[in-house]
């Protein structure tokens, strides 16, 4: 009798184990890139790192070319090898060339500039430009292109943040005096506060992660930052 209920032990416990194990949380892998600034060999070069390492989607935050010099073979690497790919134009490029590069690699390539979608359980909204360049807003444009995305997907459990610009009042902001930070898009993480903040456009804070709130802001740069969600 003893050796009977042994057994059933051993048999509940493995079962445990194995209920446990299919309860895995899936985790999300994004490849964030920012200022490519029309270098085409990193671009291919990152494309390759993301295909390696199985990454679920590509985020390129703005600043992809250098003044619309050109749009060669930039986002092209990652639509040909199948990546999802969201991308929000920059100061260095307009919301035409933006909407253009959507265009010509679609479906794996989305312009989110002004908009939200949903991956999987995760919320993502975004605006691209700056307060200085090529394609320049307002604060105020800033933060309502921010809010319109944000409202798509304000139902959504975790939620990201896309810009190209910077928030205002940050160590990153203190960087540079050339490129300001932005007050919209501080206004916009501490009124919708997404989980993640995903920036670039300051070279010299490329890496440095810090939190506005709850907020964790990153500022990615050339390198390109695998972040897991």
């Amino acid at each position: 009798m003893t050796k009977k209920i042994k057994k059933k032990k051993t048999k509940t416990r493995k079962k445990k184990l194995k209920k446990g194990e299919e309860k895995k949380e899936k985790h999300f892998k994004i490849l964030a890139i920012g200022d490519l600034h029309g270098d085409s060999r990193q671009a291919s070069k990152l494309a390759k790192k993301a295909k390696k390492q199985k990454v679920d989607l590509i985020i390129l935050s703005g600043d992809l070319t250098f003044a619309e010099s050109s749009i060669d073979y930039l986002v092209g690497p990652f639509a040909k090898r199948k990546l999802d790919v969201l991308i929000i134009p920059g100061n260095h490029e307009t919301l035409a060339t933006a909407n253009f590069l959507e265009k010509i690699y679609s479906p794996q390539v989305k312009n989110i500039h002004g908009k939200g979608l949903k991956k999987e359980d995760i919320g993502i909204f975004g605006a691209g430009g700056a307060n200085i360049g090529l394609f320049q807003l307002s604060e105020k444009e800033i933060y309502d292109t921010l809010q319109r995305g944000f409202k798509k997907v304000k139902n959504v459990k975790k939620k990201i943040m896309i810009t190209h610009v910077h928030p205002s009042k940050t160590l990153m902001a203190k960087l540079s005096h050339f490129v300001p930070g932005s007050e919209g898009v501080r206004k916009a993480i501490l009124k919708f506060k997404p989980d993640l903040a995903i920036c670039s456009h300051v070279h010299e804070a490329e890496g440095i992660e810090e939190k506005i709130g709850k907020t964790k802001v990153i500022n990615v740069g050339r390198k390109g930052k695998i972040i897991v969600v």
